[in-house]
């Protein structure tokens, strides 16, 4: 009886397990591109990848903001979503394309 409620956890564990996201803690903090772009996120404001403070909408795993004046893709709403503790991807509204974002290593901000 023992080793059947055992089981029966386990695998109940497991089936709610895969209904789910697994999210990092969150979506602060600073995010490098291979090609050398940067971007902060710090709850509502961010440091776009253009270098301007803006804010945005926040939630613990997903930011978004209207690319201000100036940008590729200016007045676009960029959309992040956080994947895992070190990388989220971002789409444009109305743009299939995908941009992968890491989160910098210690020291680059």
């Amino acid at each position: 009886m023992h080793r059947l409620i055992l089981a029966l956890t386990a695998a109940t564990s497991v089936l709610l397990g895969l209904g789910s996201v697994a999210f990092a803690d969150a979506i602060d903090g600073n995010w490098c591109q291979a090609n050398g772009q940067r971007m902060s996120i710090r709850g509502p404001a961010i440091v776009t990848p253009g270098g301007q403070q803006i804010t945005g909408t926040y939630d613990r795993h997903f930011f978004s903001y209207v690319i201000p004046t100036g940008e590729t893709g200016a007045g676009a709403t960029a959309e992040i979503q956080l994947l895992s503790e070190d990388l989220a991807h971002e789409r444009q509204r109305g743009d299939a394309s995908l941009r992968e974002w890491r989160r910098c290593p210690p020291g680059v901000s």
